[in-house]
């Protein structure tokens, strides 16, 4: 049984989210503090964390460095913060997908069930041995789940190689919104702002000039499209 730590400390959200993701067959362990919360995924590793950000002892994004300090155990953000800045600093500690406050219960059980369809398939992908694409003065592998720019190492967060692969497998073809908030998300009908969002960080992750794109394009109102560089080794067509 998949288990889920949630880690909040409004007792109704708690005691709400508790008995849906119980009724959806989900084993569901509660915390009310990090520190607690840190405790509870040492005892016994959970398969996804629930988490605020406004806990009484620290802030979420401390529990997420304390995660991240030894598990890659998917993270899920709930706040009622809005700011951009904050959804930033918050995926780049490590979280996989950022949920606003006040949410609906089935947007939230359709995200959690994509984070974990993520996890589950991480590295299943038939991808060849040389999958590798030139994005700019990056380098992203495939196969071995890396990147590197300019020959230094670069970190893209579970929800950000989600975005990306899709886009790697089916060069030069135009991907729709809806396929890839399907893919990414598991529902074809949401906030294409996530995906915006996500793309832009990717293009500052790896393109040369993320203003100026040549490699990751927006096609207006329809989809987005990979342009590839030069294939660093030949192989089998994505």
């Amino acid at each position: 049984m998949t288990k889920i730590l949630v880690v909040d400390d409004e007792p109704q959200l708690l005691r709400a989210l508790r008995i849906n993701l119980k009724a959806r067959s989900y084993e569901v362990e509660t915390a009310e503090r990090g520190v607690d919360a840190l405790a509870a995924a040492a005892r016994r590793l959970p398969d996804l964390v629930l988490l605020d950000l406004g806990l009484p002892d620290m802030d979420g994004t401390d529990v997420i460095l304390g995660l991240r300090g030894w598990t890659q155990v998917p993270v899920m953000v709930l706040s009622g913060r809005t700011d951009q800045s904050e959804k930033v600093r918050v995926l780049d500690a490590g979280a996989d997908d950022f949920v606003t406050k006040p949410f609906s219960m089935e947007e939230l059980i359709a995200r959690l069930r994509a984070v974990l369809r993520r996890r589950d398939c991480a590295g299943d992908a038939a991808t060849p041995a040389d999958a590798q694409f030139v994005i700019g003065p990056s380098t992203v592998d495939l196969a071995a789940h890396t990147v590197t720019r300019d020959g230094a190492g670069v970190r893209l967060t579970r929800t950000e190689w989600a975005v990306l692969e899709p886009l790697l497998r089916h060069p030069n073809q135009l991907l729709s919104i809806a396929r890839l908030l399907s893919e990414v998300w598991g529902h074809a009908v949401g906030d294409s702002g996530h995906l915006r969002f996500h793309i832009a960080r990717l293009r500052r992750k790896l393109e040369a000039d993320p203003q100026h794109p040549v490699h990751l394009l927006t096609e207006f109102g329809t989809g987005y499209r990979f342009v590839p560089g030069t294939r660093v080794a030949a192989g089998p067509a994505l």
